[in-house]
């Protein structure tokens, strides 16, 4: 730099050269020494800066090293109360496991941190329809471990619930519920943005999980393979941005899933080879921008899918394949503009399969069978 300094100065003052003396003049010695002792001391600095960048690294490290034992520590700790059989002593494991999410000194701490909270959630787990008829004990142990478990789900709703730079923000992280068993709870308002969210395999009994006003935003969201046999399952004005949310191989066999005023924009939604067996699936009201909806070789035998005022702009809503033997699939009063609805190749008997209210506007690009019409519900 000093250098770069010197000839750009030497450039500006258009320097033609340096005028040679015979002598040395007092002012010019003494420069020169001044000069020297600049040059030893600059380089001094520079050994001092790398000696002192070293010693910075080396404690650094060593800070990295005592905050990780320390986090283990903890973390050792608090996985061992979620063991214990008070279900209050568990309940402090949880929270000490969020906060040492909230403390951990790398990402992939805490994500160890959101991996253990999930698979607590992923353990057997009876619901209280499986409950033993008359068994108190039974019954008040049950209450215990299901206030352990929405408590999971509530702190992890509340760290998705923070901005993302927020530093105990918890989006962008993958959250495993593979296989586990929802008797209810609250993920209303959560931001799922980035990262992977699994509820494949999950069995939904009794009560509501509410993903009421949740965002997904770019992420794979996977229901595939999950049993809904009863209470609801609540994603009514949730934001679906993009990303890929999937109920492939999902059995519906009661309860309600909703998806009243949800938005959909972008991004894929699939039902295909899913199973409606009971129960309803309500798009209502919902609004579809430039969204792929699928229900290929997806089986409806008594479940209802209702789409009664929902918006279609662009996108598409396709029952390719499926197999019709009961219930109905009803779009009374809906709104197309662009959109697709594509009924081909599917089966079953024509005046349950799809209903429109009198009126109501045809789908642009409707696709029928030939033994398929329309009819009024």
């Amino acid at each position: 730099m000093a250098g770069a300094v010197f000839f750009a100065g030497w450039d500006l003052l258009g320097a033609q050269g340096l005028r040679s003396e015979r002598r040395l003049t007092s002012q010019t010695l003494f420069d020169l020494v001044k000069l020297s002792f600049g040059a030893v001391a600059g380089a001094g600095a520079l050994v001092a800066l790398v000696v002192a960048y070293r010693r910075q690294r080396v404690d650094e490290d060593g800070a990295q090293r005592e905050a990780t034992r320390l986090h283990t520590e903890r973390f050792t700790t608090a996985v061992s109360q979620l063991g214990e059989e008070s279900a209050a002593v568990r309940l402090g494991g949880v929270h000490a496991l969020a906060g040492l999410a909230d403390d951990a000194p790398t990402r992939q701490l805490r994500q160890t941190c959101i991996d253990v909270l999930c698979s607590y959630l992923r353990l057997p787990y009876t619901a209280e329809t499986d409950l033993p008829q008359d068994d108190a004990d039974a019954r008040h142990a049950y209450l215990a471990l299901r206030e352990v478990r929405h408590t999971v789900i509530r702190l992890i709703r509340d760290h998705l619930r923070l901005p993302p730079e927020h530093p105990h923000s918890w989006q962008g992280h993958d959250f495993d519920f593979t296989g586990a068993t929802f008797d209810g709870g609250d993920f209303s308002g959560a931001v799922f943005s980035g990262g992977a969210v699994s509820f494949a395999d999950a069995m939904f009994t009794g009560g509501t999980l509410s993903f009421r006003r949740a965002v997904f935003s770019g992420s794979m969201v996977r229901f595939d393979g999950g049993t809904f046999s009863s209470g609801a399952v609540n994603f009514s004005r949730a934001v679906f941005s993009g990303g890929i949310v999937g109920f492939s191989r999902a059995v519906f066999s009661g309860g309600t899933v909703s998806f009243t005023g949800a938005k959909f924009s972008g991004g894929t939604f699939s039902f295909s080879d899913a199973v409606f067996s009971g129960g309803a699936v309500h798009f209502v009201t919902a609004v579809f921008s430039g969204s792929t909806v699928l229900f290929n070789h997806a089986v409806f035998s008594g479940s209802e899918i209702h789409f009664s005022g929902a918006k279609f702009s662009g996108g598409a809503v396709e029952f390719y394949g499926a197999t019709f033997d009961g219930g109905a699939v009803v779009f009374s009063a809906a709104v197309f503009n662009g959109g697709t609805v594509n009924l081909s190749d599917a089966r079953g008997v024509a005046p349950i399969g799809l209903a429109l209210s009198p009126g109501s506007p045809t789908p642009t690009g409707l696709v029928l069978p030939s033994v398929w019409y329309l009819r009024e519900p």
